[in-house]
């Protein structure tokens, strides 16, 4: 099967997705997830119409968007940010996915040009696993008040603007098994929306194997890597 090809079957099943769960087709956004794949593959699905790419590595993202420069495509960070690398996200991607400490809010904003505004989604480590990253359920309307006391507007009138939540549940990709994650997302995004009177309109959250139960619990992105690149090739 092609890249085309098996581009197209998400997207038909995505489609197929939405209209069971009542969603106006293309009200969700198909991320595909590029790492360890080549900027040329980038560039024909972007020709296709795809237009929001997923990486998770700064330094093999920076060096695709600085290749394909001259394409309008929608970067999204979805890897572990280290603080020290904050640099390297603030003000180059659409959408940063995995907000999850204090300390790399801060480092994002100082880093953000004048008037700049990064958007970014909080992780959360919706199972509580000890290897993943992300803050805990538990602790998330703690964190999202000390983001909003701290400030998220710098002096030369950046902003950091929080955007929704992102998860990466137990049983990732297993369809059923995902769902009361995908639930508990959603109802903890509702849940900041009422305490914080924020607007948080985003859900990142569903892969190959579960997108159709993120999308019926109410997910606005869903990330799908292999069932569109195949294979991934090993990293260099």
């Amino acid at each position: 099967m092609t890249l085309e090809e098996r581009w197209r079957r998400v997207m038909e099943g995505k489609a197929e997705a939405e209209r069971g769960a009542g969603r106006e087709v293309g009200s969700v956004r198909l991320l595909a997830v590029s790492k360890f794949h080549p900027a040329s593959s980038i560039a024909e699905l972007f020709r296709l119409g795809q237009v929001d790419f997923g990486e998770n590595y700064m330094q093999e993202a920076r060096a695709k968007q600085a290749e394909l420069a001259g394409l309008a495509i929608r970067w999204h960070a979805i890897g572990p940010v280290q603080t020290n690398k904050a640099k390297e996200v603030a003000g180059h991607f659409s959408l940063l996915h995995t907000l999850g400490t204090e300390a790399l809010a801060r480092a994002v904003l100082r880093r953000l040009p004048e008037n700049a505004v990064q958007d970014a989604l909080l992780q959360v480590n919706i199972g509580e696993e000890p290897q993943k990253s992300g803050v805990a359920p538990s602790d998330i309307f703690g964190f999202v008040e000390t983001l909003l006391e701290g400030g998220l507007t710098a002096e030369n009138g950046a902003q950091l603007r929080l955007r929704g939540l992102m998860c990466l549940p137990p049983n990732c990709g297993e369809g059923e098994l995902a769902r009361p994650y995908f639930v508990r997302l959603r109802e903890l995004r509702d849940g900041l929306e009422t305490r914080f009177g924020l607007e948080l309109p985003e859900l990142s959250m569903g892969m190959s194997g579960d997108y159709r139960q993120a999308i019926e619990e109410g997910a606005t992105i869903i990330r799908v890597g292999t069932d569109i690149f195949g294979a991934r090739p090993p990293k260099a």
